[in-house]
């Protein structure tokens, strides 16, 4: 199958989808929201809608927008001040929305999240309700990260990287980042660079393509993209990354046209609480495996005793996400502790049997159960 037949048939499989909107489409500095351009998106938006396309938006801009408003050329450094700045824009940013959807007669709905959010297994399901109900209701949630009151350990990092976790919360079938370029490049366009249109695994040459940049407005760059791509591949949503500067992008993109670049999705597909575990980023702590558990992980589809594990790093309790590594520290699977690091320090290289001998107590024999263990 070449890549315009590959592309036709993710298209024709697309019934609900995420849009992520960059900052740097939304927002220019010194010349405020960039009403032009949000209004040609939201038209093609209003119009998949009215064909039946469920669609989220997730949108950038409210920290820009602030900006803007605060008369200011540089992103702020503080949390206070990228706070304050976005509790002033985001209001601006969902008033401008709520106009250029209104003449469509569509509802926006604001939905602002945090990383606690994703993280915390009820609180998950909590959002995805939310969202899906939204969808049921003919409304088009717009998308944000809770910027004007999160802080660095909350912090989800990156709208791109929201992009693909909501992509993964609703159960999309593809994920659409709309940024100001055309897509990935083998290096920088403006030096010869050309546009890659099809990725089929993110591999590390795929990522030392893209250098991540900082701007004025908004933060990351292509690396952040690239990182989002694959966290959606890991849930068997494909991604494509354009410009949304192009008219008709989004159209052109669910037409199945040959526009921007094309992560693929991986074969297997996450569901239920693995993928949970599998897009929730932060984990609290590392633990490092000999070669025979790491075998029985990734092979055997075992659970992870304590024999097996020959260092135990980070502060974490009983039930958080833990990374599993194996001997040269590269992580290979992630997954929800049944004991705690302290704990873990005293049986860790021991046999289960031993468990209760050593604690004065046992929970189970597994430190991490295969059904709670995700492999990356």
């Amino acid at each position: 199958m070449n890549e315009r037949e590959i592309r036709r048939d993710i298209a024709e499989d697309v019934r609900r989808l995420v849009v992520k909107i960059g900052s740097n489409l939304l927002v220019s500095l010194g010349m405020g929201l960039n009403t032009d351009l949000i209004s040609d998106l939201v038209s093609q938006i209003a119009q998949l809608r009215r064909n039946g396309y469920q669609i989220v938006v997730v949108s950038s801009g409210a920290i820009a927008a602030g900006m803007d408003r605060l008369q200011l050329a540089r992103r702020p450094k503080t949390i206070a001040e990228l706070q304050a700045a976005a509790a002033i824009g985001q209001s601006r940013l969902m008033h401008l929305y709520e106009q250029a959807f209104e003449p469509w007669g569509i509802t926006v709905g604001q939905v602002l999240l945090t990383h606690d959010d994703i993280r915390d297994r009820k609180r998950y399901i909590n959002g995805r309700n939310t969202l899906m109900t939204l969808l049921a209701l003919g409304i088009v949630p717009i998308v944000n990260e809770n910027d004007s009151v999160v802080v660095e350990e909350i912090k989800v990092g990156d709208n791109d990287t929201l992009a693909a976790l909501v992509s993964a919360l609703v159960d999309a079938q593809l994920l659409v980042i709309l940024t100001d370029i055309d897509g990935l490049y083998t290096a920088d366009p403006n030096s010869g660079g050309t546009l890659i249109s099809l990725v089929k695994t993110v591999k590390r040459e795929v990522e030392n393509m893209a250098r991540g940049s900082h701007t004025e407005i908004g933060i990351g760059g292509m690396t952040t993209k690239v990182a989002a791509a694959r966290l959606a591949a890991r849930c068997a949503i494909p991604t494509i990354v354009a410009s949304g500067r192009s008219r008709g992008v989004i159209n052109a993109i669910v037409a199945g046209d040959e526009i921007g670049t094309l992560f693929l999705p991986e074969n297997r597909k996450l569901r239920g609480k693995k993928r949970w575990i599998g897009t929730t980023r932060r984990c609290k702590g590392v633990l490092q495996v000999d070669e025979g558990a790491y075998g029985a992980l990734t092979e055997g589809g075992k659970s992870l005793l304590p024999t097996g594990i020959t260092a135990v790093a980070g502060d974490f309790g009983r039930g958080d996400m833990v990374s599993c590594a194996d001997e040269d520290g590269n992580e290979f699977a992630r997954g929800l502790v049944n004991y705690d690091a302290r704990e873990l320090q005293q049986i860790m290289g021991q046999r289960s049997s031993r468990i209760e001998e050593i604690l004065g107590y046992k929970y189970t024999d597994e430190v991490i159960h295969r059904d709670n263990l995700v492999l990356m």
